[in-house]
């Protein structure tokens, strides 16, 4: 069964062995799996990345391939969150990061558009940049969304003098802060809360409790993201 398709998920070989009459858990068809010096893949959310946005990924990577941590270090790095406890509660979370710490967060009211996320920017970037980075200059980076790439938007960092660093799309591999809200999530996990109001407060703590030093691992990791995607060849990677 493996050898006819060495890239079937452990469900799928599982389901197969159990229609064949092998019946066994998931943990043992891994480890059988692995004993035979096959690879097996593991279920995982990958972005779609055609020819066109491998390269793109490929020819940013080159480009970046050369930058230090201290250059790295210069990056101030947004995302949103959207956490749910049971429907219907959820919230809606942006938060910003560099290698000094995180900023404060905002909890988002509706869908996030051009101008509401300007107001975001006014209002929790950059105060979130004055208190990680002073007076120091520093690079804005955040992903090709459409309220992110709007011409209103660049011209608002235009009209603050703020520098975007440029992304290839569909790379959250290439964005430590991706690594830092699976931290607030599995925090979120073992608090389990219950209500909406819950949920905000164990997000703050959570969020509160992430250290400069996470961080500046987390940046730390840039080159070797950009080797990794080198080597890969624009595909996505481990990260």
């Amino acid at each position: 069964i493996v050898e006819k398709d060495r890239f079937q998920t452990l469900g799928d070989l599982r389901k197969q062995w159990t229609e064949s009459g092998v019946e066994t858990s998931r943990a043992t068809v891994y480890r059988r799996v692995q004993e035979m010096g096959y690879r097996c893949r593991i279920p995982q959310v990958k972005p779609l990345l055609n020819q066109k946005r491998r390269q793109k990924r490929l020819t940013w990577a080159t480009e970046k391939q050369h930058w230090t941590v201290a250059q790295w270090s210069k990056r101030e790095m947004p995302k949103c969150l959207k956490s749910s406890v049971k429907y219907p509660q959820s919230v809606m979370v942006w938060g910003a990061m560099s290698a000094a710490g995180v900023g404060p967060l905002c909890f988002i009211k509706g869908r996030v558009n051009a101008a509401s996320y300007q107001e975001i920017l006014e209002h929790f970037m950059l105060p979130s940049a004055e208190k990680l980075y002073g007076d120091e200059d520093f690079i804005f980076q955040h992903d090709l969304a459409p309220a992110h790439s709007a011409k209103t938007t660049g011209k608002w960092f235009t009209d603050h003098g703020i520098t975007v660093l440029n992304w290839p799309a569909n790379s959250p591999d290439l964005n430590p802060i991706e690594n830092l809200w699976d931290i607030v999530k599995r925090k979120l996990r073992d608090a389990r809360p219950n209500t909406l109001d819950e949920l905000k407060a164990a997000i703050e703590a959570s969020w509160a409790s992430i250290t400069p030093q996470q961080c500046h691992r987390l940046i730390a990791s840039m080159p070797r993201r950009i080797e990794a995607v080198i080597s890969a060849k624009g595909f996505p990677t481990k990260y």
